[in-house]
């Protein structure tokens, strides 16, 4: 290789540099978001701002740029009046810039105008672009479409804790005129920045899964500048509230601005406070409603009470003569159906008096009659059972007399008188020779006594 072709990093820096400075002259228009902002201590605004692919939103290009402290002081202040936006990541900005290279530092733009008219246009169609694709979706008027309760007593609250509106709202809700009561619980979300969004999408689902006790949410914050109100101009957020299956009232805390949340909810109010008076006039309402019909069920029950009075009085005075004529009647056939009753009831008794005389009589002769059967019947079986009873026991006694001769005859001593013995050795009856030995002590017991022996010699038969 050469040594003229030799560079040094910094030559070929260099070159780089002019190259750009040759090809990229001036300063050029380009749109971006801003992915990155910071501001030092010295007033300069660092940016990284990047494109992104409209379709799945992955980064096509990235840029590092500057805004010098001079210039920013300048260009921040107007961008915020015309926009109602600070500038922020997130946003789209139309930005006036120069490329420049830098030995140490790479590629950057140098940023010297912002648009803010561009920015403007750019929040505007993504917000109707939200709006658009809410109303093809057939769901924008859903929530408003609910029927509002007459009197919304239990109420979820999503809103910051720490909110100044929070607060208010609460005050004012309690402290009616009238002395209505309302039950309020809090689902805490931030009100602004980046976590908004998922904040009260999640507040919105811890509700919903405690539906029935709650008759409404409102969504409330306070004042602030018009650039959190973007934070409401969310599909996702726009979403739950259509799908909400109570209504929502929103009091996000501004005079002109309407947020794409607020279009969706059931009603909106400029502030946290409206939302509260709003409450409170409906209950109030609903009681003047209510007292006035109140009204009218009494005068309506006075009215028919004192029309149907004549009509009821008129009747009774055409019925107490009718009543008499009729009592008269009535008394007449009373008298004469007690007399024809009470002849009927004298033959009656009369004829069962016979009836119950000879019925009497019957029952006596049966019953003598049979008293006697029976008595005749009983001694009959006493005889005969006496009769039999004497034959066993007669039985039975020879029985017992031959059994006790087959007793005596079988007794010991009887056997022995008779000319037997019996021999016993150590106590035990000898029953055979073969039990005896030479030398064996034994016992011969007689009718009359015993004899002590001992074997001389034992001789048995085969």
């Amino acid at each position: 290789m050469g040594t003229e072709q030799r560079l040094t990093l910094t030559a070929l820096q260099m070159m780089i540099r002019d190259s750009i400075v040759l090809a990229l002259p001036g300063y050029y228009w380009i749109s971006a978001e801003i992915a990155e902002l910071k501001v030092n201590y010295s007033g300069h605004c660092y940016l990284e701002v990047v494109e992104k692919n409209p379709v799945n939103e992955t980064i096509r290009s990235r840029a590092r740029g500057v805004i010098w402290a001079a210039r920013y002081r300048a260009i921040q202040p107007l961008f915020e009046s015309v926009t109602g936006e600070s500038l922020r990541e997130g946003i789209t900005v139309l930005i006036k810039v120069s490329v420049e290279y830098h030995e140490l530092y790479g590629l950057s733009l140098n940023i010297t105008d912002i648009d803010p008219a561009y920015t403007v246009g750019d929040i505007a169609m993504k917000r109707l672009e939200i709006i658009r694709r809410l109303t093809d979706d057939g769901i924008i008027n859903m929530n408003s479409e609910l029927e509002f309760p007459s009197r919304p007593g239990r109420i979820a609250v999503i809103s910051s804790a720490s909110s100044a509106g929070y607060t208010d709202f609460l005050k004012h809700l309690t402290e009616n005129n009238y002395g209505y009561k309302f039950e309020t619980e809090l689902f805490n979300a931030p009100m602004q920045g980046d976590e908004t969004e998922k904040g009260i999408i999640a507040a919105l689902d811890k509700v919903a899964a405690r539906i029935d006790q709650f008759d409404l949410a409102v969504i409330i914050r306070g004042g602030g500048s018009t650039s959190d109100l973007r934070w409401f101009d969310s599909y996702d957020i726009a979403f739950h509230v259509t799908q909400f299956p109570i209504p929502v009232v929103t009091g996000i805390g501004h005079e002109k601005d309407v947020t794409v949340t607020d279009m969706v909810a059931w009603k909106s109010f400029k502030t946290p406070t409206a939302v509260a008076s709003f409450l409170i006039e409906t209950v109030h309402e609903t009681d003047l409603i209510l007292q006035e019909l109140a009204g009218r069920l009494i005068q309506a029950a006075r009215y028919i009470t004192m029309e149907k009075g004549s009509i009821i009085t008129t009747l009774a005075r055409r019925i107490i003569p009718s009543s008499s004529m009729l009592l008269s009647e009535s008394r007449e056939k009373i008298s004469s159906s007690a007399l024809t009753l009470s002849s009927q009831t004298g033959a009656l008794i009369r004829s069962a008096g016979k009836d119950l005389a000879i019925l009497d009589s019957t029952l006596k002769s049966e019953t003598k009659r049979t008293l006697t059967f029976a008595r005749t019947e009983v001694s009959l079986k006493t005889d005969l059972l006496r009769t039999n009873s004497l034959e066993i026991i007669w039985k039975k006694n020879q029985q017992l007399n031959a059994a006790e001769g087959l007793i005596r005859m079988a007794d010991p001593k009887n056997i022995l008188k008779k000319g037997f013995s019996f021999t016993t050795k150590n106590g035990k009856t000898v029953r055979s020779a073969k039990e005896l030995q030479s030398g064996d002590k034994i016992i011969s017991h007689f009718y009359d006594g015993k004899i002590n022996s001992e074997v001389i010699k034992t001789e048995t038969k085969i």
